[in-house]
């Protein structure tokens, strides 16, 4: 008998969900960044654990939308959860960001699916307050059982896992065993692009950018070509993103350029240029092509 089903991974941003969706998955599926709100559309990781099959949706960081882009990744990370067969709460146990994760608390309060809370990051915190604060948020909310996790070093991820393989329900595998995303090369290597932009740009460029796909070709000798266009709101940030004499975006290039061989197993021809498009965030093409449902 096999098993499989869906995990809704919410939390404020930064709190580490993609780290975690990461680690549960055993390589990468979903971008990471010391930027706040890096993972735009739901992103759905695959794990194995035994005979069952976790569908990890990796959602967006749910914050008070103010924007037409923020409504749209709210919306997206609510989605995830609405089909959910358990909710998975990732928590900062450092910053906790309290002004964000106290809304989020109270629309959990009442939602019917199982409620796990991972208390993240665990290895920079001392236990006296980490045990104090997962009493005061399983009395907040009901959680059905607390884990002590640190998505980045590895520690509670097996625990964690096993205890989401046992939640799965009776049922055949939706993916292929060896598949570990359902989301396309194409939107995959944009967000890897997306990712080492905001690395290597983190306080100097505004979240106001988008990488968008427009090729992805498998060349004769078995290389792959993909060409992407960095969109951005104002011409003042285009010499930033380029750099001095083009030097910034060649290195954004290149460090994309390496993770995706390393993804894809194959060498990687990747061309990025810059375009300024102060409407990009109104653009319903952009939404579909990163996945989010456009929102009024």
């Amino acid at each position: 008998m096999t098993h499989c089903g869906l995990v809704a991974v919410l939390g404020a941003p930064n709190a580490g969900k993609s780290t975690l969706v990461n680690a549960l998955v055993g390589q990468k599926v979903a971008a990471v960044s010391a930027k706040a709100q890096t993972t735009r559309a739901r992103l759905l990781g695959i794990a194995i654990e035994g005979d069952a099959q976790i569908i990890l949706a990796d959602t967006p960081g749910i914050f008070a939308p103010r924007r037409r882009l923020d409504r749209a990744m709210v919306a997206a990370a609510w989605e995830g959860a609405s089909r959910a067969d358990a909710i998975v709460l990732v928590v900062d146990a450092v910053k906790q960001r309290r002004h964000e994760l106290t809304p989020l608390l109270e629309a959990l309060k009442g939602r019917p699916e199982r409620k796990l809370l991972a208390l993240n990051k665990v290895d920079a915190s001392p236990k006296e307050p980490l045990l104090k604060l997962a009493e005061e948020l399983v009395g907040a909310v009901g959680f059905d059982e607390v884990f002590f996790v640190s998505a980045l070093t590895g520690d509670g991820v097996a625990e964690l896992k096993a205890r989401l393989a046992a939640l799965m329900p009776d049922g055949a595998w939706h993916y292929p065993e060896d598949q570990v995303s359902d989301a396309s090369e194409r939107l995959l290597a944009a967000e890897i692009t997306r990712e080492q932009l905001y690395r290597q740009l983190h306080e100097e460029l505004p979240y106001d950018a988008a990488v968008r796909p427009e090729s992805y070709a498998v060349r004769k000798d078995g290389s792959i070509e993909i060409r992407q266009q960095i969109v951005i709101a104002k011409s003042s940030q285009k010499p930033i993103v380029l750099g001095k004499r083009g030097a910034r975006i060649k290195a954004i290039g290149e460090a994309a350029r390496k993770e995706l061989s390393d993804m894809l197993g194959a060498k990687v021809h990747l061309f990025l240029h810059v375009k300024v498009d102060e409407t990009w965030a109104e653009s319903r093409e952009i939404y579909e092509e990163m996945g989010l449902d456009w929102v009024k």
